[in-house]
């Protein structure tokens, strides 16, 4: 252990003890201290994550696939330090795809989708990022759907050659949805009202606390309509479908696999390792070449110990409430079912 890595974990065993103790005293005490402990380490972040950079010198020295795997929402790569990294991860994704595209070894990607969706940035980014991988590369994409592959997860699968799915499978739901809260009624009832001293009637368009107005609601179609535009293009071109075709089906409504498969939405049904088997088979490899699985930037002891500190600190009403609420409805576009 050299000296920056004792180094760390002094400062994590020490702060860790420190929220423990913290978790005893109120909420809003705790809130306070917890931010200003936080700021004073200065570059603790850095210091924490000195270990876990994205590195991809252990790709394989004999031919193997890439499997990136588009699990849970796709959203922004957490910048929380003591954030354990589950499910996608954009930035090591989009990493991965520029070091694979200068590796000789590599001959194709696989993607493992069980997803319902997510951001539309994060969708469109890591779909962009594909096509110039392949247009770079002509190697090919697969893509295998597990649970689920809806919205977002269907989106960034469109850069594949191929797509199976699990029997099981839920797919489609091709659409835009910005998902907002309103709490007039509520404040009408507690007594509580909003005052925005805006630039433009529209400036505070969206508030939870006052009624939409028909222009409102036209702007924020208008906002839905153009990458849904964009998706069923997409779509159109992944799936050689014709464009007219693929607006029938993209109504916002989940495909079974069996009905994406008669609609020409995926490719294959099949478990998960005859897919697999026939993937690698299709990409010239043998049965038994490796299927490469880069780890995760954030998965180490660090991050851990500090989520697991994290969980030991109360939290105060308005932080439940903010919880509660904040879930898919803070007025983001988002590729998302459900």
């Amino acid at each position: 252990m050299n000296f920056k890595q004792f180094a760390a974990v002094v400062a994590a065993i020490a702060l860790f003890a420190a929220t423990g103790y913290l978790g005893v005293r109120s909420a809003s005490t705790v809130n306070d201290s917890l931010v200003t402990r936080v700021e004073s380490v200065g570059g603790l972040s850095t210091l924490l994550n000195s270990g876990a950079d994205i590195d991809f010198s252990d790709f394989p020295s004999q031919p193997f696939l890439a499997r990136i795997d588009v699990t849970g929402t796709i959203m922004p790569s957490s910048s929380d330090p003591f954030a354990i990294s589950s499910g996608y991860d954009h930035t090591l994704y989009m990493e991965l795809v520029d070091a694979l595209m200068d590796d000789d070894q590599n001959k194709g990607i696989l993607l493992y989708v069980d997803s319902p969706g997510g951001k539309v940035y994060e969708s469109d980014e890591l779909y962009l990022k594909l096509m110039q991988y392949r247009e770079k590369t002509s190697r090919p994409i697969y893509a295998y759907f597990a649970t689920e592959a809806c919205s977002g997860g269907y989106y960034i699968s469109m850069a594949a050659d191929e797509i199976y799915a699990n029997r099981n499978a839920w797919t489609g739901s091709i659409g835009v949805i910005i998902s907002l809260l309103n709490y007039e009624g509520l404040s009408e009832k507690v007594g509580v009202k909003e005052v925005d001293i805006t630039s433009g009637r529209n400036k505070a368009m969206g508030s939870a606390w006052v009624a939409m107005t028909d222009e409102q609601r036209a702007i924020f179609q208008s906002m839905v309509n153009e990458p849904y535009a964009q998706f069923v293009d997409i779509v159109a071109a992944g799936r050689k479908l014709e464009r007219e075709r693929v607006l029938e089906l993209a109504d916002g409504r989940i495909y079974t696999a069996q009905q994406a498969l008669n609609n020409g939405l995926i490719d294959h049904i099949a478990g998960e390792e005859d897919a697999f088997k026939a993937i690698l088979e299709k990409a010239g490899l043998e049965p038994d070449a490796e299927i490469y699985v880069p780890a995760r930037a954030s998965s180490n002891l660090f991050t851990v110990l500090f989520s697991r500190a994290a969980a030991l600190r109360p939290k105060s009403d308005l932080e439940l409430f903010r919880e509660l609420t904040a879930d898919k409805r803070n007025g983001a576009l988002m590729y998302y079912a459900g």
